[in-house]
């Protein structure tokens, strides 16, 4: 009988190497799952730190770039400068002082000058009214202190004046006659009434003549005439064609009847003297006699008259006083030509017009 036992089979090669190869790559496996399952336990454990990290960064460095900050925040106020005085304030400034000084015609320019600039300007109006009034002009200041009081309570201080003004009833005197304020005037000069001549022309008239007598300790004979000079309505000019003559006459040794030979000056009291923007116009004429002053012989005197023409300046048509007989003031003669045609003539006394008639036209002056 045959046994049968047991036997080991012969190991194959090739089997030994590939299970080697199985365990090594089974072990490689084991050991990179066990660093990547190390990594992430470490990676849990550091995270908190950096997240912490990198949002406090930004905090930090946010502060200064934030958009907030382009906003300027509030600074301290500057301090702020007094505003500089307007135009019309400074020719109202310049006025008052040239008009405190006695230049009457200088203040009376800058006062239109800032009435041209604000027509409504209560305080403007005011300090034209009161020049007027310190003229002796009441018929002007009057017509101020009306246009202040049609403005109604809206104009202050001013209508309240001007309220006043007229309830007292401020002297307004009758035209052609002498105005006088605080200064008397002369027998030789107040006694003269007796005025004649023809006020109105087709193109322009004489509205006014004030004959106004200062004191004065060293002039015999110190007076201004007043001339108010107006455009007729509608009508069109040419303010370069008129010419104003002004004729004052003395007697010598209370028997001849003379032009006369003190000093004359004239100078317009409204700025422009063209009818635009001030209608009537008004005209200053001042004779000066000095006392006890030589000069030459009566056939040395030539006949002394202001001629005016808008435009120019005010001027002087001295010549001088005479050495022989007694003068005094006597009276005027007023001529008004336009375009070389005579436009009005107002003379006082009347017989002035008798003795020296007008001419037709315009003699050179």
């Amino acid at each position: 009988m045959r046994s049968l036992l047991s036997r080991t089979a012969p190991v194959d090669t090739t089997f030994n190497i590939g299970l080697s190869f199985v365990l090594i790559l089974a072990g490689a496996e084991i050991f990179a799952a066990t660093f990547y399952y190390l990594g992430r336990a470490r990676a849990a454990a550091v995270s908190p730190h950096s997240i912490a990290a990198v949002t406090t960064r930004p905090r930090i460095v946010s502060a200064p770039t934030a958009p907030v900050s382009n906003k300027p925040g509030p600074s301290p106020a500057p301090a702020v400068p007094s505003p500089a005085p307007s135009v019309v304030d400074q020719l109202l400034q310049e006025a008052i002082a040239l008009r405190d000084r006695g230049d009457m015609t200088n203040a009376l320019a800058r006062l239109h000058e800032a009435s041209d600039r604000e027509p409504n300007n209560a305080t403007v109006l005011e300090e034209i009214a009161k020049t007027y009034e310190s003229m002796q002009l009441f018929d002007r200041s009057n017509a101020m202190w009306r246009r202040l009081q049609e403005m109604g309570p809206s104009a202050g201080a001013a209508y309240e004046l001007a309220d006043e003004r007229l309830k007292l009833g401020v002297p307004t005197p009758s035209a052609g006659g002498t105005s006088v304020a605080q200064a008397p005037l002369t027998e030789s000069a107040s006694s003269h009434k007796d005025i004649a001549g023809i006020a109105e022309g087709p193109t322009f008239s004489i509205t006014e003549v004030k004959t106004t007598e200062t004191p004065d300790p060293d002039a015999e004979t110190n007076l201004k005439l007043l001339i108010g000079i107006k455009k007729q309505p509608n009508a069109i000019i040419d303010h370069t064609k008129v010419k104003i003559q002004v004729f004052f006459y003395d007697t010598v040794d209370d028997r001849d009847i003379k032009l006369t030979d003190a000093d004359v000056n004239y100078e317009w009291l409204t700025p422009k003297h063209d009818w635009t923007n001030t209608n009537p116009e008004l005209l200053s004429v001042s004779y000066l006699r000095q006392k006890l002053r030589s000069g030459p012989s009566d056939e040395a005197l030539s006949e002394v008259a202001a001629t005016v023409r808008p435009g120019q300046r005010g001027r002087s048509a001295t010549r001088g006083s005479s050495a022989r007989g007694e003068r005094k003031y006597l009276g005027y003669r007023i001529l008004l030509y336009y375009d070389d045609k005579l436009e009005a003539v107002q003379a006082e006394p009347s017989r002035l017009l008798q003795l020296f008639p007008p001419s037709a036209s315009a003699s050179p002056p």
